[in-house]
């Protein structure tokens, strides 16, 4: 008797009078992206060769390296950042202390938008929501005892990513250590900023001229370095369903490469240095198939589409970051839970990098003891569970890759869509992106105020209760302290070597020749990221949404 017999047999005999009595908790099971969970799955319709294939090599389905998790384990890597810069280098030497494998960067707002500390439009922003960062000096002082040869580093910096990177390579420089031996990774992802996450400072075009020349400045002398992380993280915070978290990156990614391409780039001499930044999730099942599934989908779209050659270009590397959205308030202990699960789905996703957040981060800025439980979920998952002894461990469940091929399938539908509206910028442009992650957040909100989705402790499952968790507190001193810094700076500088590479760096922005190696030179005769982004905002302008969105 067949599978198919056998199962329409258990259906009749077993399954219908149990219903009968016993009905499931919900008449539909589906997924966050709306994707049906049958009841039972049986076999796999998946060519393996062309689907699968095996770990190492196209279509990556099951992992980028042979061996993964066998050979080396993720980078644990805690984002981390707050008031000053000597602050945050304390928190970063004591997460490396901890165990800590990578760095990773959290800026405040006004270094995130292009504004020194002492800028007016900085007042009251200035070190809280991440590290102030206006100077090399300040650099200097976030990785002072770091060994810049030694870790990698990621820093979530976009719109004026290149300056930041610039003052990375000086930083690097002092310490004696060559730009070819910095491992990192800039975000430098700004179409998703438009997006999702609203902190660009330029409009497209020169945005996209930045990314550009960063890409071909990094082949040629950073080659170590992932130019950008083209992050659906924070379309899938805005709202997103998993699907639309995985199209809409490739989506951007997509314009990027072409972007490259049309500034005369070879495809195979940048794409081994783009990376990816995912979201995860709670629906475990889903969010372990969608990181399979990315990588398939790109491995497809840089061979066929692309043309590239060299395998190292098809291959999908991500970081992955537990989600913020998911966190909170209410009984923040059962954020440890989420997280763990979280962080399990992306280490059974293959994921080769992971921040995973704190419990208390719904509530304010993490503390060392709260950020130390995060680092130890990751560590015990990786010492502990097994789940890092096999490479791509849940291939082969028959859940797992039927809903694999169906974001696979989702997703492409998605992306032609997008080819249609014209690619990424001019899809971003008429609202279509926007419109479809409101749309998604919409119907997840509505649920939630149903409770058709239970959310333990927020709409069910509720109890009175006095937080006594410790909090980290943020001296409002700081930004008195960054001020001072700022005037000492720019009255012990060269102000005539200052006043010309501000005169050399606005008609470099009105040409077309790359710019970092101008912005290196500025950041190391102390001009501020504020005055670096002030020449470009009076060249180029600043983005303004359209006023329909």
């Amino acid at each position: 008797m067949s599978i198919k017999d056998e199962q329409q047999r258990w259906e009749e005999k077993i399954l219908k009078p149990l219903l009968g009595k016993f009905p499931e908790r919900k008449s539909e099971f589906v997924t966050s992206s709306n994707i049906p969970v049958p009841r039972l799955l049986t076999g796999m319709d998946s060519d393996y060769e062309k689907d699968l294939g095996f770990p190492g090599l196209y279509p990556f389905t099951r992992g980028v390296q042979p061996t993964m998790y066998r050979g080396r384990f993720w980078t644990m890597r805690q984002y981390a950042g707050f008031a000053s810069a000597e602050e945050s280098n304390q928190r970063y030497r004591y997460l490396l202390q901890q165990g800590q494998t990578g760095l990773s960067v959290a800026f405040d707002l006004p270094t995130q938008i292009g504004y020194d500390a002492d800028d007016p439009m900085s007042m009251g922003e200035v070190g809280k929501v991440g590290v102030s960062i206006s100077s090399l000096a300040d650099m200097e002082i976030l990785f002072r005892e770091i060994p810049l040869d030694k870790v990698s580093t990621s820093m979530t910096i976009n719109a004026p990513a290149a300056v930041l990177l610039a003052m990375y390579i000086a930083v690097a420089r002092r310490q004696g250590v060559e730009p070819v031996k910095l491992r990192g990774t800039i975000q430098n992802d700004i179409l998703k900023e438009y997006v999702a996450r609203g902190t660009y400072i330029f409009p497209p075009a020169p945005s996209m001229r930045l990314i550009t020349d960063i890409f071909a400045y990094c082949a040629k002398n950073v080659p170590n370095w992932n130019t950008i992380s083209i992050s659906g993280y924070h379309i899938r915070e805005a709202g997103s369903t998993a699907v639309q978290e995985v199209a809409f990156t490739l989506a951007n990614a997509i314009a990027y490469v072409q972007a490259a391409l049309d500034a005369g780039l070879k495809v195979d001499e940048f794409a081994s240095q783009l990376s990816f930044f995912f979201n995860a999730h709670n629906n475990f099942f889903e969010e372990t198939a969608k990181f399979r599934a990315a990588r398939r989908l790109w491995a497809e779209i840089m061979r066929e589409r692309f043309q590239a050659v060299d395998p190292k270009s098809w291959m999908l590397r991500f970081h992955t970051q537990t989600a913020g959205s998911t966190l909170t308030a209410q009984q923040p202990e059962n954020n440890i839970v989420r997280v763990t699960m979280q962080a399990l789905a992306a280490v059974l996703g293959g994921t080769q990098s992971l921040h995973t957040n704190s419990m208390d981060e719904a509530l304010w800025l993490p503390t060392e003891k709260s950020v130390r439980v995060a680092l130890r979920t990751q560590q015990i998952i990786a010492y502990e569970s097994g789940a890092a002894d096999s490479v791509d461990p849940l291939a082969g469940s028959y859940l797992v890759e039927y809903l694999t091929d169906e974001i696979v399938s989702r997703a492409r539908e998605y992306i032609g869509k997008i080819d249609e509206l014209g690619g990424a910028r001019q899809a971003i442009e008429k609202g279509y992106m926007q419109s479809e992650i409101q749309s998604a957040a919409y119907h997840y909100q509505r649920a939630v105020e149903r409770k058709d989705q239970v959310v333990v402790g927020v709409n069910a499952l509720q109890v009175d209760e006095s937080l006594t968790l410790e909090r980290l507190k943020v001296d409002p001193s700081i930004e008195q302290g960054q001020r001072a810094r700022l005037a000492q700076l720019r009255a012990g500088r060269d102000a005539a070597k200052a006043a010309e590479l501000l005169a050399q760096l606005e008609t470099a922005s009105k040409g077309s020749d790359n710019l970092m190696p101008l912005l290196v030179e500025c950041v190391e005769h102390d001009l501020t990221l504020g005055e670096v982004c002030g020449v470009l905002r009076k060249t180029w302008g600043e983005y303004q949404p359209p006023a329909w969105l």
